[in-house]
């Protein structure tokens, strides 16, 4: 995904390389209704325990929270964590279906962002972390640490 200048990330998973290897990610539009944009754009989405699925040839994603929007239509509210369809290419959700019915392969998202005035949703192909991954994960992260703060002294002298 190259970055351009009008990407904002809006809302991100930080939790989600933490838990998961991610192997790769695609970009998928978001299906929402009314004043659901605008609330994107103002930030009051949320990724926290959110997952997406896919359900009869379609993708969707669950629990993400976006908030109502403050000046919206409060007549008719929609459910902030309602599941919400991706826009992916036929070819993608099939790829994904095959990668999701491996063993301990699930679809994360990532981060939301706008571009070109659309939301789009990066979504990873991960593989669960164990335990003693996420032990050797901050280990090493530890070591290098330790590496660095080393030869800052050593430049010092």
């Amino acid at each position: 995904m190259g970055k351009k200048a009008d990407d904002r990330v809006l809302a991100q998973n930080k939790k989600a390389s933490h838990d998961y290897f991610i192997e790769e990610t695609y970009e998928a539009g978001l299906v929402l209704s009314g004043t659901e944009i605008k609330s994107i754009r103002a930030g009051k989405a949320s990724l926290v325990d959110s997952f997406a699925t896919i359900r009869n040839g379609e993708a969707y994603v669950n629990n993400m929270h976006i908030s109502p929007f403050e000046q919206g239509n409060r007549h008719n509210p929609t459910d902030p964590k309602r599941a919400r369809k991706l826009l992916l290419k036929k070819f993608e959700i099939d790829k994904l279906l095959g990668a999701v019915k491996r063993d301990g392969y699930t679809l994360v998202p990532l981060k939301v962002y706008v571009r070109n005035g659309y939301a789009k949703l990066l979504i990873g192909l991960g593989r669960g972390k164990k335990m003693y991954d996420k032990r050797d994960v901050a280990a090493k992260r530890d070591a290098d640490r330790e590496i660095q703060r080393a030869l800052r002294e050593r430049q010092k002298m």
